[in-house]
């Protein structure tokens, strides 16, 4: 038998000897979290990893600021993590995100795979932990990741994601203002309102959580680095903290500031949890609108058919014709991951056993996935919704011509009793309200159509 090669190679930490896949360029403490936690098979995202990666950087250069770096190992660290910020060796990052709570593996994770860049690239030993992991801790790192990798990808994708969907929401609602249609409350028939109306209270909601998300910016942006292990700052020098901040800003173009309490920084993830607030806020009113959407399409024949969605794909692979929803519907479904990453980032919150919480790359996790659909699917349904809808006036106009409740326009002048009254026998004959007003008041015709006119009367009493 011909001898097999063997494909590990041996590493060593505070533990003794592990076998590492000798393609790999991580380390020893990356190889046993893999050993020890095959739970999901999901890793941290990579806009996670490459938020440490970013955290790696700027305390190199910050330790070689202070004197604590030699130059040519600052260096090295900076271009590895540099190359991890720009997407490369993604799949060197495997660790699960069901781990310790405190995301030392991945933090590690981080720092081996630095570390044997930089190795490589001086032909001499880096260390993970005094060289790349200097003045920081799991502790410190990990929090402050959270709050980068958030406040870079609200930046970079929600929030323009939410101004488009905005913007479109703004430019059909003046392309529909000329339609009136029955309003609705309990599913039930209800005064006139313009789609226009409709579409304006749709875009105050996206406003809203657009506003809500920029006033929690503030809070993101303070940092518990710096802290170290339990907020004390032990191995750290005065003045990294503070140096690291400003650093961050420069490297990210974000104006970070070291965190007011770095205890609480550590120990609590409550800013995590005020902005999945927001996010499942933000995802209860895509959800309303989705569903709006959906019902306001129903049809062709027997539903409300008010309005005709983009047909983007077959419905059915039994009924032929058939053309389904599909953007609310998708739209909907990540409402409701969200609603349910809620959960988990409240439960995980809890979590801040004394000085550390416990739960932080779940945490993370959740976040990032939550930020990432809404985003996504702010553009969808955008782009595949809202901005190409047609509008079948026919069927609003019949449907405005029957609708009983017009007569709420009549009580100031017959008496509540009277105009039910009116109403129901309009609706048992299914004639058309001006009809059977004629018939029940002195009113003339002519200014019954001027009383129960559709357009006049979504306007109220201006």
């Amino acid at each position: 038998m011909g001898h097999i090669m063997t494909e590990y190679r041996i590493e060593t930490d505070s533990m003794g000897e592990i076998n590492v896949p000798s393609t790999a360029r991580y380390g020893a403490q990356t190889q046993r979290a893999i050993n020890n936690f095959s739970i999901s098979g999901r890793p941290l995202p990579a806009s996670f990893i490459q938020a440490v990666a970013l955290i790696k950087k700027s305390a190199a250069q910050v330790n070689r600021d202070l004197g604590l770096l030699d130059e040519p190992i600052a260096q090295a660290i900076v271009e590895a993590s540099e190359a991890i910020i720009g997407g490369a060796y993604g799949d060197q990052f495997p660790v699960d995100v069901f781990q310790t709570g405190s995301g030392t593996s991945t933090n590690m994770n981080v720092n081996e795979v630095i570390a044997h860049l930089a190795s490589e690239q001086l032909q001499k030993p880096v260390s993970p932990n005094d060289h790349v992991n200097m003045s920081q801790s799991s502790n410190d790192v990990i929090p402050t990741a959270i709050h980068v990798s958030a406040v870079l990808q609200l930046e970079e994708k929600l929030l323009p994601a939410l101004e488009h969907l905005h913007t479109t929401l703004l430019g059909k609602s003046a392309q529909v203002e000329g339609f009136v249609k029955t309003g609705r409350t309990h599913l039930m028939d209800a005064m006139p309102v313009t789609l226009s109306q409709e579409l304006e209270a749709w875009t105050h909601q996206i406003e809203a959580s657009y506003v809500r998300l920029r006033s929690l910016m503030p809070q993101l942006l303070h940092i518990a680095q710096g802290g170290t292990a339990v907020g004390t700052g032990i191995n750290a020098h005065p003045s990294f903290s503070a140096n690291f901040a400003e650093q961050l800003a420069v490297n990210t173009e974000q104006p970070f500031v070291p965190g007011d309490n770095l205890f609480a920084l550590i120990s609590s993830q409550d800013t995590a949890v005020a902005l999945s607030g927001h996010l499942k806020t933000l995802a209860v009113s895509l959800m309303k609108i989705a569903n709006d959407l959906r019902w306001m399409n129903s049809g062709p024949l027997a539903g409300l058919g008010e309005i005709t969605l983009e047909a983007l794909q077959p419905g059915s692979s039994i009924m032929p014709g058939k053309v389904n929803p599909v953007i609310p519907e998708a739209v909907a479904m990540v409402a409701a991951q969200v609603m349910g990453n809620d959960t988990t980032i409240t439960v995980a919150g809890q979590s801040g056993n004394f000085q550390l919480n416990v739960m932080l790359p779940v945490i993370a996790y959740n976040l990032l996935e939550s930020i990432e659909l809404l985003a996504n699917a702010s553009q969808l349904l955008a782009d595949k919704a809202i901005a190409s809808f047609t509008v079948n006036q026919e069927n609003l106009t019949k449907a405005l011509a029957r609708n009983p409740i017009l007569v709420t326009a009549l009580n100031p002048i017959i008496g509540y009793n009277k105009a039910a009254a009116i109403a129901k026998k309009a609706y048992q004959q299914g004639r058309d309200i001006i009809d059977v007003a004629e018939e029940e008041t002195d009113i003339p015709r002519a200014e019954l159509a001027v009383l129960l006119d559709p357009e006049k009367l979504t306007r109220g009493g201006l």
